[in-house]
């Protein structure tokens, strides 16, 4: 899959509409119970970039952007702004905000991952498209320093210790992170006089599994 690490313009991405979708098969039976299923482990997330447009130099950016990445055909980094931080929104990331694994002695690479938790049920996400140089890592609470105990793969998610950690010792993380994403159209339709009414374009865009 063709994929360029570069991030939509973010101050066009603020004040995108999105967020994660969930595809769910219902059987209704014939007593009235439900039979619910997903074919899915993990959720995709949708916006609409339009919104975000403020200017015609906005929609010059976008289309340019569109062009470069040839349409839908290369993926791209994409910033959710309701969901961009391995902790909470007014927070800063912090090493010991993700648990992503735990030592048995062999491990050197773990993935990073975001876990969302609502009474007894959680959800972990993969993150594949972290942000270089806001990853903060840490084996029972001790931080490890980026170049000299890790090295990180921002374009896979991955970290590799340079000694796997002792089984059982827990290895955390706090990062901020992308999602890669494509456009989901063909065409962006833009006219001046309806832009200059209020009137913005839509512009699909849609997570992409890598």
């Amino acid at each position: 899959m063709s994929f360029h690490e570069i991030r939509f313009p973010a101050s066009l991405s603020f004040g995108a509409l999105g967020g994660p979708e969930r595809r769910t098969q219902i059987v209704t039976l014939a007593n009235g119970f439900e039979e619910r299923n997903t074919p899915w482990a993990h959720s995709r997330r949708r916006y609409d970039a339009g919104l975000g447009l403020r200017s015609l130099e906005d929609v010059e950016t976008l289309i340019a952007f569109f062009e470069a990445r040839q349409g839908p055909l290369i993926g791209f980094r994409w910033k959710d702004w309701a969901d961009f931080k391995s902790c909470a929104a007014g927070s800063a990331p912090a090493h010991g905000d993700q648990q992503i694994g735990i030592g048995d002695g062999a491990q050197r690479v773990f993935a990073l991952c975001k876990t969302y938790r609502s009474g007894p049920a959680q959800y972990s996400r993969p993150i594949t498209k972290p942000v270089a140089g806001s990853v903060r890592l840490a084996l029972a609470d001790d931080p490890l320093r980026e170049g000299v105990h890790y090295t990180l793969d921002p374009a896979r998610g991955t970290v590799t210790l340079e000694v796997p950690p002792p089984l059982g010792v827990q290895l955390t993380a706090g990062f901020e992170f992308d999602v890669p994403a494509r456009f989901d159209t063909d065409i962006i339709r833009t006219s001046v006089a309806n832009f200059q009414a209020g009137e913005v374009p839509d512009v699909p865009v849609i997570e992409v599994r890598t």
